[in-house]
C-alpha cells in the first residue's frame, strides 16, 4: 500500500470517524449500487461493456487463436506471426502510441477448446480478436458477439466468420478457394474427385467447387469423404481415382493412356494433404496420367520441398490461393518483419497463407486503431471504425489484397457467405519445384459464387 509522504513537522491527517448512518440510507445505497451493477450487466449482455475499463495509457490488448499439437490441421505460424508483429509495432512506438498485447490462445481443434477461447477473450478484455483459425464458428462467435468482440480476418474455414456481423474477413475463405480451384480445373479436366474431410466444414465443398466446374461446363464433382486425422489414405485414393474415370487396375495398358487425359483428382484435407498424396503415388504407376490439385493451406511450398522438390510427387499440381505467391515483392514487408522479430522461429513461413492472413489482419488492425486519432480504443470503437469502411477508403493491404471494407453496399450477394468482401483467388502450379504463378493478374469469383446451387 502507498501514500502521500509527509515532512517531519507535519502531522499526518486522520479524516474524523463518520457518524453512523441511518437504516434507510444504507438501504437507498444498496439499491443504487444493485441498479448500477444491472445496468453495467445489461450493457455487457448487448455488447457494449466487457471486463474493466482500460485507460488511454493501457496496452491495446488482443487475441489470435489457432490450433497447436493436435491430430489434425495445426496453425502455429499464426499466433507466433501475431507475437512477431507485436514485438516488431512496439519496437515502433506502438499503434498510436500504444503498446500491442497479444494473447495466443489454443483450440486444439475443439468445440470445448473453441469456446474456452472466446470465454478468455471476454475476460481479458479484448479488443479484438485477430488473425485466427478456429473451424468451431458456433462455440466462439456467440460469445464474441455477446461481449460486442470484433473477429478480425479469420483464416475463413467456417461459415460463421461469412454471416456474423461482428466478423471482418479479409478473404474469401474456402468458398473462394473451392470455387476457384473448380474454375481452374474445369480448363483440363472432364472428370474431377474432390478428396476433403468428413466434417461439417467439409461439407460445404462440393457445391462450391461444382460452382466452379458448371461454369467452365464440366460435370460436378465427384465427392470423396476422408477421415481428418487419418495416417493412410489408400482407400480414398483408389476412389478418388475410380471415380475421376482412372481405373488404377488398367494402368500401363494402351486402353488406359488412350483415355485418361482428363482426369483429375483434387485434395482439401489441411495438414493430412501431404498423408493423402503419398497414399496416392503409391497406388499410381505413372503419375503423370492423371492432374492433381489442391488449395493453398492444404498445399504450399514447405510441402513441396518436403516432399522431393522437382521429385515431389506434387510436380505439376493446380494451386488455388487467396494472395500472391509468397515470392512475390509485394511480401517483402512481412518477410523482413520474420527476419527482424521472429528471433529465428521456425513455426512462422512466410508462405503459409494461415501467416500471410494474421499479417494482413493485422494490417486491418493497425489502420482501425490509427483512424482513432488517438481516441479511446475498445471493441466498440473498432468495430465502428470497420464498419464505417474507414471513411470509405478501405484498408491498404499493400496490394496483396484489393482495398478491405466492410460497409453494407461492399457485401457480395453469396447465398450463406453475406459477409464476404474479397472475392479474389490466385492461380499457382508447382513447376521444377516450386510454387510459380499462372498469370498475372488475380481472379474475381464473386459470380461463380452467386450463381452457387447447394
Amino acid at each position: 500500500m502507498t501514500g502521500r509522504r509527509h515532512s517531519s513537522s507535519s502531522r499526518p491527517f486522520h479524516p474524523a470517524r463518520p457518524s453512523r448512518p441511518s437504516r434507510s440510507a444504507r438501504t437507498a445505497a444498496i439499491t443504487s449500487v444493485a441498479a448500477l451493477a444491472a445496468g453495467a450487466a445489461v450493457l455487457a449482455g448487448c455488447g457494449e461493456l466487457s471486463g474493466v475499463a482500460r485507460t488511454a495509457k493501457d496496452p491495446i490488448v488482443v487475441m489470435t487463436m489457432a490450433p497447436e499439437g493436435t491430430k489434425a490441421t495445426n496453425m502455429p505460424g499464426m499466433p507466433a506471426m501475431a507475437q512477431a508483429y507485436a514485438r516488431w509495432i512496439n519496437n515502433r512506438g506502438g499503434i498510436g502510441g500504444r503498446e500491442l498485447k497479444v494473447i495466443r490462445c489454443n483450440d486444439r481443434n475443439e468445440s470445448v477448446g473453441a469456446g474456452r477461447c472466446a470465454r478468455r477473450a471476454v475476460t481479458e478484455n479484448v479488443v479484438a480478436v485477430v488473425g485466427s483459425y478456429s473451424q468451431h464458428g458456433r462455440s466462439f462467435m456467440p460469445q464474441l458477439e455477446a461481449s460486442g468482440i470484433p473477429y478480425i480476418g479469420g483464416y475463413g474455414i467456417s461459415d460463421e466468420e461469412f454471416n456474423s456481423p461482428l466478423s471482418y474477413p479479409v478473404n474469401g475463405g474456402v468458398a473462394t478457394l473451392l470455387a476457384g480451384n473448380g474454375r481452374q480445373l474445369a480448363r483440363s479436366c472432364d472428370q474431377v474427385s474432390l478428396v476433403r474431410p468428413d466434417t461439417i466444414a467439409g461439407d460445404q465443398m462440393p457445391s462450391l467447387i461444382n460452382a466452379g466446374l458448371e461454369q467452365g461446363d464440366r460435370q460436378s464433382a465427384h465427392d470423396v469423404r476422408a477421415p481428418e486425422d487419418a495416417t493412410d489414405y489408400t482407400p480414398q485414393a483408389e476412389r478418388a481415382l475410380a471415380r475421376a474415370g482412372a481405373d488404377p487396375a488398367r494402368y500401363g495398358t494402351a486402353e488406359y493412356a488412350a483415355t485418361s487425359g482428363g482426369a483429375c483428382v483434387t485434395a482439401a484435407l489441411g495438414d493430412r494433404t501431404d498423408s493423402f498424396f503419398d497414399s496416392f503415388r503409391r497406388i499410381q504407376e505413372d503419375k503423370d496420367k492423371v492432374t492433381i490439385a489442391s488449395v493453398l493451406g492444404s498445399v504450399q511450398q514447405s510441402l513441396v520441398t518436403r516432399t522431393g522438390g522437382k521429385s515431389s510427387p506434387l510436380e505439376g499440381a493446380y494451386v488455388t490461393g487467396w494472395y500472391p505467391a509468397a515470392s512475390d515483392p509485394r511480401w517483402a514487408p512481412m518477410r523482413q518483419v520474420v527476419n527482424q522479430h521472429a528471433f529465428g522461429d521456425n513455426r512462422i513461413d512466410p508462405a503459409d497463407p494461415g501467416v500471410q492472413t494474421t499479417w494482413i489482419a493485422y494490417t486491418v488492425l493497425r489502420a482501425a486503431v490509427e483512424s482513432l486519432d488517438g481516441g479511446e480504443v475498445t471493441a466498440k470503437s473498432v468495430r465502428r471504425v470497420l464498419d464505417s469502411g474507414l471513411g470509405k477508403a478501405g484498408v491498404d493491404t499493400g496490394g496483396l489484397t484489393p482495398r478491405l471494407s466492410w460497409r453494407y453496399e461492399d457485401m457480395l450477394a453469396v447465398g450463406g457467405f453475406p459477409r464476404i468482401t474479397n472475392a479474389r483467388v490466385t492461380y499457382q502450379v508447382v513447376r521444377d519445384g516450386r510454387l510459380v504463378p499462372v498469370g498475372r493478374d488475380s481472379v474475381d469469383v464473386a459470380k461463380t459464387l452467386e450463381g452457387r446451387v447447394d
